[in-house]
């Protein structure tokens, strides 16, 4: 049986902000990340490359494994915690580690999407607009609680993964991944706007100008990416995580990171993707860029890891347990 509730999902959220909108919404971090996200909801797979296939069934397992260990599975019930379209929970689901689950985001549009993706698996998840430091669910809910890419949206981290413990049940897990290290987006940031500014220059010239998104194409991403800035709140140093986990009442907590040599080619492929226009890019492309990156991840994974220290690292991992069983 597949759930489908969704208290509190707007069912047409906006999907684009007007530049008035985003003057607003850098006053206001939750008013950014809303209207950031519904904005991005209904494109955000295919920005992302997001799938439910073996591809990121296989990713998502991967990264559960990797903060994680191996573990008894599966988990009979699981959070996700800032959900988006429900990437990293339904893929997780459909590769055994939980049964049923729940998804949340403090976007509707995001809410309305993972439900629907949900739906279209035939996974039992039910669905809730929330703030994740106000999480509405009873205490002792979940076995497990998961995000990827959340915790630098939230503004209080460690009030949030206090809700997180308090919704798990006495020896239930969390395990978040895909969080920005502070040295790591330093250095993606930078190589994301070079390569912005290189593919939106060149594609002026009269013979490359097929290459070229719509002027108001990239007005739009431009405004999007205004409040990307604001809606990232934070970056990890691993320590630093691990620490305010800690602070929060968890136990057996662990931060590793991944991606360094992947995040270097990464982050200018899905930029120069985003400015040019789709049917440019071919199998060719995509087969360079998912290979790319999946032998760069293996160079990361078998070598540098054992030599670069974990804060040069891009995306973050933080595990624990709550106290008491």
């Amino acid at each position: 049986m597949t759930a489908s509730r969704t208290d509190g999902v707007d069912p047409a959220p906006n999907p684009h902000a007007t530049a008035e909108e985003v003057a607003a919404a850098l006053e206001d971090t939750k008013l950014a990340q809303v209207l950031y996200h519904d904005w991005e909801a209904e494109t955000y797979d295919e920005k992302w490359s997001i799938s439910y296939d073996e591809r990121c069934i296989d990713y998502a397992k991967g990264r559960f494994v990797a903060a994680a260990g191996d573990q008894p599975l599966p988990y009979e019930r699981a959070l996700e915690l800032g959900c988006g379209t429900g990437f990293f929970l339904l893929n997780l689901m459909q590769g055994g580690v939980a049964k049923s689950g729940s998804v949340t985001d403090l976007s509707p549009g995001m809410v309305k999407v993972a439900l629907r993706n949900a739906e279209n698996l035939g996974l039992d998840v039910d669905g809730r607009v929330a703030d994740a430091e106000t999480i509405p669910y009873e205490d002792n809910t979940f076995d497990l609680v998961v995000g990827h890419a959340v915790l630098h949206h939230i503004p209080d981290v460690e009030q949030s993964l206090r809700e997180v413990l308090r919704v798990l049940k006495p020896g239930g897990r969390f395990v978040f991944a895909g969080e920005p290290s502070t040295i790591g987006n330093a250095y993606a940031r930078l190589l994301g706007r070079v390569t912005w500014e290189a593919t939106t220059n060149i594609t002026r010239l009269p013979f490359l100008r097929d290459w070229r998104r719509p002027q108001t194409e990239l007005d739009e991403s431009s405004r999007a990416a205004a409040l990307e800035a604001v809606v990232d709140l934070h970056t990890f140093d691993p320590s630093d995580l691990e620490n305010l986990a800690s602070s929060a009442g968890a136990v057996e907590v662990k931060a590793s990171s991944e991606e360094f040599a992947a995040a270097l080619l990464g982050w200018p492929v899905r930029t120069f993707e985003a400015a040019v226009p789709q049917e440019k890019l071919g199998w060719n492309w995509a087969k360079f860029a998912f290979g790319g990156w999946k032998t760069l991840s293996w160079l990361d994974e078998n070598v540098l890891k054992h030599v670069v220290p974990r804060s040069f690292f891009y995306n973050v991992m933080i595990t624990g347990v709550k106290p008491g069983k």
